[in-house]
């Protein structure tokens, strides 16, 4: 078998290459073309945060529960974990037990995450709304 490569052989991705980029330029080009100059028009309007059409109402910078982040980490762990376990369940008998006590380790791991946000109380939201009626 003939390892050694050519320039001939880096043919076909130098052509990719020269159109990718020439196809960015040309875009480029056309858009300033077909664009022209813009006017600074300037309102009070232009000026106003917009979200979703939905008007401004009061400072944007009020504090909120830490539990959003609790749950924010919840779904990462959880996330994580289905990124890893199906390439695992897909060559399980491949791996042997070498690859089924790092999958455990990893699953310790998991469990302390998932721990920490139990003990932390991300997932007992109706608490918190039953305490302060009282």
């Amino acid at each position: 078998m003939n390892d050694k490569f050519t320039p001939l052989d880096f043919l076909p991705v130098v052509i990719q290459l020269i159109i990718a980029l020439g196809f960015v330029v040309l875009v480029m080009i056309v858009t300033h073309i077909i664009g022209g100059k813009r006017q600074r028009i300037m309102t009070i309007k232009k000026e106003e945060n917009f979200e979703c059409g939905i008007e401004i109402k009061g400072n944007a910078r009020f504090p909120f529960s830490v539990k959003y982040f609790l749950v924010a980490i919840l779904f990462v762990l959880f996330d994580v974990e289905v990124i890893f376990f199906y390439p695992w369940a897909i060559n399980f008998k491949g791996m042997g037990w070498n690859g089924f006590a790092e999958m455990m380790l990893f699953i310790g791991f998991f469990l302390a995450g998932f721990y920490y946000v139990i003990k932390k109380g991300a997932l007992e939201w109706g608490t918190e709304i039953k305490q302060k009626k009282t």
